[in-house]
């Protein structure tokens, strides 16, 4: 686990703690995972202020959890056309004050894509990757992003929510490696690798997509 020191208050160690524990559990894909492991692991450790309390960017530096959902027999993830953001994502959203990030994940499942939350066998209800991005355009802020996978069939997905994205794509592993990395969030080649390399624990390799 990334260095932490002792800065925790009595009145808020506890959940403080549990996000520290969510992030030290993330084992590094590569040594710019492992900074921002350090990032992470120092700013909640030294008492600032974790959740977004006014929009958009208040206060600068916040929590996102954001869920990848995994179809295993069609081996294929969902990305998002986010509207603000211009760019193919996971779903997801930020934590709001008081809130588990996996309760996030839930909330924002239900609210997105209109189906429940189903934590992945290969994550469980732990998060497999952690970003610390600044975003772009107007009103620009860090989000601090722990990245969970969820289990779900491409075919009960049958919405999403308009207000927040124009479209929705489910793609092979390989085919989002192959999408630009300027048209995708900026860390998510780097997690399709990571997830890769997951899902080769007890198989051989990412599975080949089922015919339709």
């Amino acid at each position: 686990m990334p260095s932490t020191g002792h800065l925790l208050t009595a009145s808020d160690d506890q959940p403080r703690a549990r996000l520290l524990g969510l992030v030290g559990a993330i084992e590094p894909w590569d040594d710019l995972e492992r900074a921002h492991l350090g990032t992470a692991a120092r700013w909640i450790a030294g008492g600032a202020p974790l959740h977004r309390v006014r929009k958009p960017d208040v206060p600068a530096m916040h929590l996102v959890s954001y869920f990848v959902v995994l179809d295993e027999r069609r081996g294929q993830l969902l990305l998002v056309a986010h509207r603000k953001a211009g760019l193919w994502l996971p779903a997801g959203g930020h934590v709001e004050p008081g809130e588990d990030p996996w309760a996030a994940v839930g909330r924002e499942c239900r609210e997105e894509l209109g189906i429940e939350a189903v934590a992945s066998p290969i994550t469980g209800e732990r998060p497999l990757f952690l970003t610390v991005t600044r975003t772009r355009g107007r009103h620009a802020h860090t989000d601090v992003s722990l990245w969970y996978l969820l289990d779900a069939d491409a075919r009960t997905i049958t919405s999403y929510d308009p207000g927040e994205f124009s479209a929705i794509r489910w793609l092979t592993g390989q085919q989002v490696l192959e999408e630009p990395e300027e048209l995708l969030d900026p860390h998510m080649h780097r997690f399709t690798r990571k997830l890769r390399h997951a899902r080769t624990v007890g198989q051989d390799a990412w599975p080949v997509p089922a015919q339709p």
